[in-house]
């Protein structure tokens, strides 16, 4: 369908009031974006609890419910996954980068960091450049087309130093997740 955006939000909006389940589920919606909203202040740990049981029982609901659906997500999730590890992209790869550049610019500035964590994201966003560096000076040295991907497959020393920099990021989530994790149980706790 070629519909402009104009035309996205007319059909939108003929949705939205359509019938009543619709108009239900746009007032159930608003209200509770204003519950939360109000409870900023509040700060109301029933609301909350209630809030977070309620998009829980969504998301069980669908799972019950749409069964085949959430399986087809999950695999097309996972396939998706392993593809990308068996068959890097070199534009993920890009992006990526940037995400290292800004998460080591929030490491410089960021005040909540204690040194262990600083030194450990410095080591890891340090390797990670090196590995994008020399993945550039291959590729350049190479004359390899960094759009070309078949061409990359080819090259052992460029799909290599990709696929090492996407498992040293995966370490580095999972190091980062239980840093946080134990952080947060350590504060709540002691």
């Amino acid at each position: 369908m070629n519909l402009s955006i104009m035309d996205k939000f007319k059909v939108l909006f003929q949705y939205l009031f359509s019938s009543f389940l619709s108009i239900e589920m746009l007032l159930l919606s608003l209200l509770l974006f204003l519950i939360l909203v109000v409870n900023i202040k509040r700060k109301n740990h029933i609301i909350q609890m209630i809030a977070i049981g309620i998009y829980i029982g969504f998301i069980l609901g669908i799972l019950i419910s749409y069964t085949t659906y959430v399986r087809t997500c999950v695999d097309s999730f996972i396939k998706a996954i392993l593809s990308y590890i068996y068959f890097p992209s070199t534009i993920v790869y890009f992006f990526i980068i940037i995400f290292v550049t800004i998460m080591t610019l929030v490491t410089l500035f960021s005040k909540k960091l204690t040194n262990f964590k600083r030194i450990m994201n410095y080591l890891f966003f340090s390797i990670l450049y090196y590995f994008f560096m020399s993945f550039i000076a291959l590729a350049a040295y190479d004359s390899v087309d960094l759009v070309d991907t078949p061409i990359l497959y080819q090259n052992e020393k460029i799909l290599t130093l990709v696929q090492l920099s996407n498992f040293l990021l995966l370490i580095w989530l999972i190091f980062t997740g239980f840093y946080w994790l134990y952080r947060y149980l350590r504060k709540k706790y002691d």
